[in-house]
C-alpha cells in the first residue's frame, strides 16, 4: 500500500527516485512505470505530479541545476578574498559531485547534451555559473564580456575534471581536486591581463 504524503512532499521523493532511475537507464529507455514502481507509487499518482517523461526530467534537470548553482553561490559569498572565493566556489563544486555523481552526470552527461529537447537547461546552468562567476573576476580594465569569457573557461574546467573523475572512477577527495584545480585556476587569473577588443 502507497503511504499517503502530502503533495510536496510526494514531488520530492518522486524527484529524488527519479533521478536513480534515469541516472541508471538513461532517458529514452526509463519510463514513467519504471519511476512509479521505484517510488511505491502507481502510474496515475506519478501523473498527477508530471504530465509526461519530458516534464519529468526537464524538472529534474531544473532542480539538480539548481542546487548546484545555489550551493555555488552560497559558497562564494561566505569568501573572503579572491582567492578564498575561487577555492570556495571549487569545494563547493566538486563537494556537490562526489556526494550525488549521478545528479552531476544527469545535467552534463553527454546523453543529456545530445538531446535538443534538454539541452537548453544544461546551457542555463553553464551560463548562471559564468555569470555568477564572472561578478567576481577582478580584473582592472577588463570589460564584462571578456570576464563572462573567462568564466566560461572556469566553467569548463570544473566541468570536465568532474565528468573525468566520475566516469573514470578516480578515488579523490573533492576538496584535495578542488585546492588542486583552485591553485591551478588562481594562478591563471591573478596573470590575467584585459585583452585588445
Amino acid at each position: 500500500m502507497t503511504t499517503r504524503l502530502p503533495a510536496p512532499e510526494r514531488r520530492r521523493q518522486l524527484l529524488d527516485v527519479s533521478l536513480d532511475v534515469f541516472a541508471a537507464k538513461g532517458f529514452h529507455a526509463a519510463s514513467m512505470a519504471d519511476v512509479a514502481k521505484s517510488a511505491g507509487v502507481t502510474k496515475p499518482v506519478l501523473y498527477q505530479h508530471f504530465d509526461s517523461k519530458e516534464a519529468l526530467y526537464e524538472e529534474l534537470l531544473t532542480d539538480v541545476g539548481d542546487r548546484l548553482l545555489s550551493e555555488i553561490q552560497t559558497a562564494v559569498a561566505a569568501a573572503t578574498s579572491g582567492r578564498d572565493r575561487v577555492h570556495k566556489g571549487f569545494r563547493s563544486y566538486f563537494r556537490f559531485v562526489a556526494a550525488d555523481p549521478s545528479a552531476f552526470l544527469l545535467l552534463f552527461g553527454g546523453a543529456t547534451r545530445r538531446e535538443e529537447l534538454f539541452e537548453d537547461q544544461t546551457i542555463r546552468v553553464e551560463t548562471a555559473a559564468a555569470n555568477t562567476i564572472a561578478e567576481l573576476i577582478e580584473i582592472e580594465g577588463m570589460s564584462l564580456e571578456r570576464r563572462i569569457l573567462l568564466a566560461k573557461g572556469i566553467v569548463a574546467i570544473a566541468e570536465g575534471t568532474s565528468r573525468a573523475w566520475v566516469q573514470e572512477g578516480i578515488d579523490l577527495d573533492p576538496d584535495e581536486l578542488a585546492d588542486q584545480v583552485a591553485g591551478l585556476v588562481w594562478g591563471g587569473l591573478r596573470r590575467a591581463r584585459p585583452l585588445t577588443d
